[in-house]
Parts: structure tokens; sequence; C-alpha cells
């Protein structure tokens, strides 16, 4: 059964990369916002973006964020995981740096996204429960292999990690 999934990313550099994992057949994920869709929800303000973020997220099990260079610490990736969290949805990051944009370039790592994210009063951070993934290959092809091979398994480890903590 297809998992349907939010996928979280910074969209200017890395869509070209998350098309590629939204390519892969054994997830459902959410439909991007085309980029005039993207303008109105961002003409709205902030109220607008938690909007369409909820809407987005309605029935939904796992959050995918897919993390390049600058993903880490932006204000929409922070509330997308923290509500992902608080709503009972898996979480899970995989580094999609290594995979080429439309120009063939690849991109440096990242940082762990959940290492900005505190884990209720508890002092930890979410980097301590929440899973990333690094694909190894020594090409855009062959992270794109392990991506499409490992992707289902880490959405199901995250929605059992999620269910534990």
């Amino acid at each position: 059964m297809a998992r349907k999934v939010f996928y979280s990313f910074h969209y200017k550099p890395d869509v070209t990369r998350v098309s590629q994992v939204r390519n892969i057949g054994a997830i459902e994920s959410n439909k991007p916002a085309s980029d005039n869709d993207w303008e109105t929800v961002l003409s709205g303000k902030d109220i607008s973006i938690k909007r369409w973020i909820t809407n987005q997220m309605k029935g939904r099990t796992c959050t995918v964020v897919l993390i390049g260079e600058n993903t880490a610490n932006r204000k929409w990736i922070n509330h997308e995981i923290v509500k992902a969290w608080d709503e009972n949805m898996g979480v899970v990051g995989i580094y999609i740096h290594g995979l080429k944009n439309f120009n063939g370039n690849i991109s440096k790592k990242g940082k762990n996204p959940f290492d900005y994210i505190g884990y209720g009063n508890t002092g930890k951070k979410l980097s301590s429960i929440v899973k990333c993934y690094n694909p190894v290959g020594t090409n855009s092809k062959e992270r794109y292999a392990w991506i499409a091979e490992h992707l289902e398994n880490a959405i199901e480890e995250a929605i059992n990690i999620r269910k534990a903590n």
C-alpha cells in the first residue's frame, strides 16, 4: 500500500531534486504548488501559508523532509516539522544534495534540520529521535537508486518511531 506523505523542502534551490524523489512510485505524495499558486499563498502572509500547510498535511501519515544545502532552520521547514510531530505523523529526513538539478549540478550537504527543534521540555533535540538518511553512492544515479530502494522503509520506520515517542 502506498503511503500518503507530505514533502517538506526548500523550494527554489531544491525543486528539481525533489521532483525526482516525488516520482518514486511507492509513495503517494501531495501535489506541489505551482510557482503561481505559491506566490498567491505567500501574498496572504503567515496565516495563508499556515492554512496551505495544514491543508496539504491532511490525511498524510508521514512528513519526509528532503534536505538540501540550505533546508535546515528555515521558518516554514521548522513549522512543518513541528506540526507533523505534534499531529503524530512520522517524520524522517533524506539528504538530496547528491541528486543533480536541471543544470546537472549537485550541491553541498546541508545541516540536519532536526538539530534546530527541541523535543518537548526534555532539553533534547528532535534529531536524537528522528532519523536522517544520507543516500550512498558515488553519483546522482546511484543516490537516486538508494532513495528509491529505501524510502518506503524509511517512512514506515519513521511512523513506528513516532508511535513509540
